[in-house]
């Protein structure tokens, strides 16, 4: 039988010649937006930072004990073993966000919720948790609804008693020791249950999980003398030091190859550290950076030089936890009824194609809405943290159903079918089948929406919220500020040039670094649980 030509399937003349010009086409496309982007980013950080600002002993310091050497084994690797190249950067990245993360939970947890605060309501989580435990391990012939209404009613009680009592103590523990204790804590234990499957040895997880606990505590006593005091340094160990050396000793023990990518997180650390002796020491001058401690734990200020985004950093945090609790909820129940039980009629895909739309619509729009629905019906007061979280939830609701409906239907029907034959109801199917390999792709599409609501501006000017704000808000009702309108005020004519050409950088530096952040976090979870699929 004659082989089909090209031309006789229907897809015209083939050229081989027209295929690779097209492919040369498609990389210099994505190759003039990266430059575009790379250049934009070295021009925001370049007024963020002003690394030009330091002495020129500082930056050969820093050049040859950093710079050079991370550059040349980096390029060594990536033409000899691309998987090291890889495998170092990796656990570089890991430490970069951690140490993010470890700051941003820093301000927290010194100016919005203080470490007995946090404990008071991870007690009272704690003991609803340990009751819906019990009631699922003792034999009662106690209906699943029951069981969820009591478990919602330990909660709400817990939460009503447990700080009461908490804040009422005479001797409470050190706001270190407490974040040891319920951060440090649970990230050694999970360091320790991945290591128990890694080595066989006996007591090998225990050893692991004990092991860095013991750096965790070395953060909050030894931060110190590197110029943390004892609650920063043991978020730092703990969030950002811990996940590292994990990552790196897991690596050490499953890629055998990559071991040697190992070198340029050591390189990049001693590097650090033998760059800040030297300076230290010779008393060299470095940049005049706008980021500073200072500029992130400082409210604003009339003049430039004493600038602080502190209450926009806490106010874009307190936004993006309402925008969570109402649009995670209610979105990925959406995106259940439509994918799981809504009938395949006309009008449910009339309501899935205006989701779809509603995902396209300007933020303005929302804007709009929010004033409509939440001030002047419901009457709320404009520009409190309410009002803008509930807009912003609004906003990202449908790219959250579109993203975990998406998720849902990605599932094998050939499972649902499965747990059908097994005797299972719809609800069982859902919950034990469906959800646990949806929920990746759940999980990263929420945070990507997240990313979007925290650099958003229009909504929340057209529902009042105040572009400077001077502190955070002490309830829902409190009127808040965020990290967009701040750079917003600051980018006016009537701020001054000084604003504009130095803080607004800065600011937009930070945006910068929570949005990646953020990103960073979808990506890690989604390869987690690709991996574990």
């Amino acid at each position: 039988m004659a082989t089909e030509t090209g031309a006789e399937r229907g897809f015209g003349h083939v050229s081989r010649r027209l295929d690779v010009l097209f492919r040369y086409l498609l990389l210099a496309a994505t190759l003039v937006g990266i430059v575009m982007l790379g250049v934009l980013l070295v021009y925001v950080a370049n007024d963020a930072f002003q690394p030009l600002t330091a002495d020129t002993g500082w930056l050969a310091t820093f050049l040859a004990t950093l710079v050079g050497p991370t550059v040349a084994v980096s390029g060594w690797l990536l033409y000899r073993n691309y998987a090291a190249f890889s495998f170092g950067w990796i656990v570089i990245g890991m430490g970069i966000v951690g140490f993010l993360f470890a700051s941003g939970a820093a301000i927290a947890f010194i100016d919005i919720v203080p470490p007995l605060t946090w404990l008071a309501y991870l007690l009272a989580v704690a003991l609803s948790f340990a009751v819906l435990v019990g009631l699922q391990s003792v034999d009662w012939r106690v209906p699943y609804l029951a069981r969820i209404g009591a478990t919602v009613g330990v909660l709400i009680g817990s939460i009503l008693t447990v700080p009461p009592l908490v804040a009422g103590l005479t001797t409470v523990p050190t706001d270190a020791s407490i974040i040891l204790v319920t951060i440090g804590g649970p990230v050694a234990a999970i360091i320790g249950l991945k290591a128990e499957p890694k080595w066989d040895r006996p007591r090998a997880g225990l050893i692991a999980g004990a092991a860095a606990f013991g750096i965790a505590i070395v953060g909050m006593v030894f931060g110190p003398f590197v110029g943390l005091d004892p609650l920063p340094g043991t978020l730092v160990f703990s969030l950002a030091v811990l996940p590292a050396m994990a990552l790196a000793a897991f690596g050490y023990v499953d890629r055998p190859e990559a071991r040697i990518g190992l070198v340029l997180p050591v390189l990049v650390v001693g590097g650090v550290l033998l760059g800040w002796v030297i300076v230290q020491s010779m008393g060299f001058d470095g940049p005049n950076s706008w980021v500073t401690w200072e500029f992130l734990t400082s409210p604003h200020s009339g003049t430039a030089e004493d600038a602080g985004f502190y209450p926009a950093i806490g106010g874009s945090i307190i936004l993006m936890v309402i925008v969570a609790a109402l649009s995670f909820p209610l979105g990925v129940g959406t995106a259940i009824y439509l994918e799981e039980y809504a009938p395949r009629n006309r009008f449910t895909r009339i309501i899935q194609v205006n989701i779809s739309n509603l995902a396209g619509v300007p933020s303005v729009v929302y804007g709009l809405l929010g004033l409509g629905v939440f001030v002047t019906y419901l009457g709320q007061p404009p520009g409190t943290a309410f009002v803008g979280g509930a807009t912003l939830a609004l906003l990202i609701l449908p790219i959250v159903i579109i993203a975990a409906a998406e998720a849902i239907r990605s599932v094998p029907n050939s499972l649902r079918a499965a747990s059908d034959g097994m005797g299972a109801t719809r609800w069982q199917t859902v919950r034990n089948v469906v959800l646990p390999r949806a929920f990746p792709g759940i999980l990263t599409g929420t945070i990507l929406a997240l990313g979007r609501a925290i650099g958003e501006t229009a909504p929340l000017i057209m529902i009042g919220a105040p572009n400077v704000f001077f502190s955070l808000p002490t309830d829902l009702q409190s009127r808040v500020g965020a990290m967009p309108l701040q750079i917003y005020a600051w980018a006016s004519l009537f701020a001054g040039e000084e604003f504009y050409t130095k803080v607004v950088p800065a600011g937009v530096v930070v945006l910068l670094i929570a949005l990646l952040a953020m990103n960073s976090v979808a990506i890690a979870l989604r390869n987690t649980y690709q991996n574990r699929a």
